[in-house]
């Protein structure tokens, strides 16, 4: 059914505007508009719910937003911290705490560290050194006095000598100028020796048959005070 705006005003009873209305004979036809209705209200209702939340932050200007944004970038940044931190712990060896803990070296009583020093040329470990003397020399030590006075003592209780220091022309010139045919110069180029123990001169290790350390005597106005300690060396005695 149509009505015609071109009819006079006659033709209207309730005096309402002139319009073209369109009236279909089936109301299926009407679903197009309806859908359009339906989506100019969702849109609305969007609108009111995004004014509603903004509105207590457009109070404050801009520092409502900067405080969340600093809230969000901390509380990332601790995220990826502990992501981070715990990625390490899990690929971090796993044994590696224990057998730090289980070598114990450092201090008497414990064995010797369990790394390689150079002995003519070839790696061999630290802890192979049993029943010995070990003569740490510092660099440029002017110690051949002190070593003689130490292999008088070793000898007298048939103890080995090495003789470690960090470079090994200067280790074999000091085995050479002392006489100590019977000594084994070894070099330490990575100084674990003077690392573990913290060593700050002519030192002298004397190690049990153990493997243990029985004792760590520093060099004093060019002597070595070993005393009974050195009997441990071959006997083994603490």
């Amino acid at each position: 059914m149509r009505v015609n705006t071109g009819g006079g005003p006659d033709r209207d009873d309730f005096g309402l505007p002139p319009v073209d209305v369109q009236i279909p004979d089936d109301a299926r036809e009407l679903e197009r508009e309806v859908q359009a209705y339906r989506r100019e209200l969702r849109a609305l209702r969007r609108r009111r719910r995004l004014q509603r939340l903004w509105a207590p932050l457009a109070r404050h200007g801009l520092v409502m937003p900067v405080i969340a944004a600093s809230l969000a970038l901390t509380l990332l940044a601790g995220t990826l911290l502990t992501l981070f931190t715990a990625g390490q712990a899990a690929f971090a060896p796993a044994g590696l705490g224990r057998r730090q803990a289980a070598s114990g070296t450092g201090h008497v009583g414990q064995p010797l560290p369990a790394a390689n020093v150079l002995l003519n040329g070839v790696g061999t470990p630290l802890n192979g050194f049993t029943a010995s003397v070990l003569a740490v020399v510092p660099p440029h030590c002017s110690c051949t006095a002190a070593l003689r006075q130490l292999a008088a003592q070793a000898a007298a209780v048939q103890a080995r000598i090495i003789l470690v220091g960090e470079h090994g022309a200067q280790v074999a010139g000091l085995t050479r100028e002392s006489g100590l045919r019977a000594a084994r110069p070894a070099q330490d180029p990575g100084g674990v020796l003077v690392t573990a123990y913290h060593l700050t001169g002519l030192t002298a290790i004397l190690v049990r048959p153990d493997g243990l350390v029985a004792a760590i005597i520093p060099a004093h106005s060019g002597r070595f005070p070993l005393g009974k300690a050195l009997h441990s060396v071959v006997t083994g005695g603490a």
